[in-house]
């Protein structure tokens, strides 16, 4: 049950019952600096679902100019757990004596790891701000890959990939809260930016995996732990963005999550939820067995590592332009149905003909992977404040990871029942019509705010 301090309301409605908002929510709360009314500013503001930010962006230009490095370092760092690891994951198997079924779990475990750990990313920021919590999360990532690089078993392995993998989960949530609270007149461009770098990143990641691995020696373990050094510099720069923000002009701390939102109750909430998670199974299952299906169909490991590479650069200026694209139209559905497409087409090929046109499939892959920052951009407009783009986005990610989560081991229980892909791949192919159906109807122009009691 709600109590008073929790019943505020957002735009046009009753007044606020409760308390004054803290001093960081004003800063996230144009209309608490006296902000004029959202009709005062140009029509594609309002498309964009927020007002105007009457007051300047919080902390000086240096802290503005650190996170933004800080911000590309970590989004580069987001996804090299997971796709440096399909590429080498024939030999990571044959080493710990991993079942396709367990490879399978472990393309999952990223999905668990987000939605669990996702959860307290919120409560955490409340309580000592949101970018000391993206410093422990990229010291997470650095420690959880560089000790998995060491693994003896697969079990080790698994619970070292969750340790890297936690620090990620806070990472996904937290970080459009912390564009939507310190670039409040740049929300697209920066989520544009922070696309494009994780893009980058997974791409990178999946192209450099195997020739590094041969250039240190042939062996996984160095080719995985490689990546601990470069996650390694983002933690440097949340640490001393963490500094920074201490020594600011206004203390430390995140906006309340949304706790007077019951997002359970908002249509739009569960159809980002559903869509979120729909495209995180594809996206995922991508990542972890691309590759082997470029090799079962005669590609070489070198090869296929290449071709999961071409899925993720296709994204890299697709995810840059997407959310500003996005963010400038009343509701986002000629996207949700164009990505869609993409995926309908590219895994029709993959199922039927990998061998044939293996780089169109890449291409039409990636371009479905888009749904990604599409959904981030989603979360962004669906909710007015920076209060209610924390808690939306709590709701969505950790929701929509859990959903994903069968999908990738069902994949490989497929694969190893069948011994071919046209069982697995069909079953992402049907996955990207309710994909499409709940995405259209999260695309619509409106606000959580609207739908749920206050």
């Amino acid at each position: 049950m709600s109590t008073a301090a929790d019943r505020t309301t957002d735009g046009p409605g009753p007044a606020r019952t409760g308390p004054a908002p803290a001093p960081q929510d004003r800063l996230a709360d144009p209309r608490a600096a006296g902000a004029p009314a959202p009709g005062a500013r140009a029509r594609d503001d309002r498309h964009r679902g927020a007002p105007a930010p009457a007051v300047g962006p919080r902390g000086g230009r240096r802290l503005r100019l650190l996170l933004v490095a800080a911000v590309v370092a970590a989004a580069f760092n987001l996804r090299p757990a997971v796709t440096s690891l399909g590429p080498l994951l024939e030999r990571v198997r044959a080493d710990l004596g991993m079942s396709a079924t367990l490879a399978g779990l472990l393309t999952a475990v990223p999905s668990l790891c987000f939605a669990v750990f996702g959860l307290a990313a919120p409560g955490l920021a409340r309580r000592i701000g949101p970018a000391a919590v993206l410093a422990a999360g990229m010291g997470a990532v650095t420690a959880g890959l560089a000790a998995r690089a060491l693994a003896g078993g697969t079990a080790v392995f698994l619970l070292l990939s969750a340790v890297a993998l936690a620090g990620i989960a806070v990472t996904n949530v937290l970080m459009p809260v912390v564009v939507k609270r310190y670039f409040p007149d740049r929300v697209g461009p920066m989520m544009g930016l922070y696309s494009m770098a994780l893009s980058a990143g997974t791409a990178v990641a999946a192209a450099v995996t195997v020739p590094l691995t041969s250039a240190l020696g042939g062996g996984w373990r160095a080719g995985l732990g490689v990546w601990a050094a470069v996650a390694a510099v983002a933690l440097a720069l949340w640490l001393a963005a963490a500094a920074a923000d201490r020594r600011g002009p206004a203390a430390p701390g995140a906006p309340a999550a949304g706790r007077g939102l019951r997002l359970r109750r908002s249509r739009t909430a569960w159809a980002l939820a559903v869509f979120f998670g729909l495209q995180s199974t594809g996206a995922y299952a991508t990542m972890g067995w691309l590759p082997q299906i470029y090799q079962d169909a005669g590609i070489s490991a070198g090869t296929s590592g290449v071709l999961l590479a071409v899925t993720m650069v296709v994204g890299v200026p697709v995810s840059f332009l997407l959310p500003s694209l996005a963010a400038s139209r009343p509701d986002q559905r000629l996207f949700v149905v164009l990505l869609g497409s993409c995926g309908l087409a590219g895994y029709a090929g993959l199922a039927l003909a990998p061998a044939a046109a293996p780089w169109l499939w890449a291409a039409l892959a990636g371009l479905s992977n888009c749904a990604f920052p599409l959904a981030l951009t989603m979360i962004g407009l669906r909710a007015r404040s920076a209060a209610g783009v924390a808690g939306l986005s709590a709701f969505a990610q950790s929701l929509g990871y859990l959903i994903s989560i069968p999908g990738p081991v069902l994949v490989g229980a497929l694969y190893q029942s069948t011994g071919g892909w046209h069982a697995p791949v069909g079953l992402l192919a049907a996955l990207m019509l309710p994909q499409m159906a709940v995405g259209l109807r999260a695309a619509r122009a409106r606000h959580v705010e609207d739908e749920v009691p206050a």
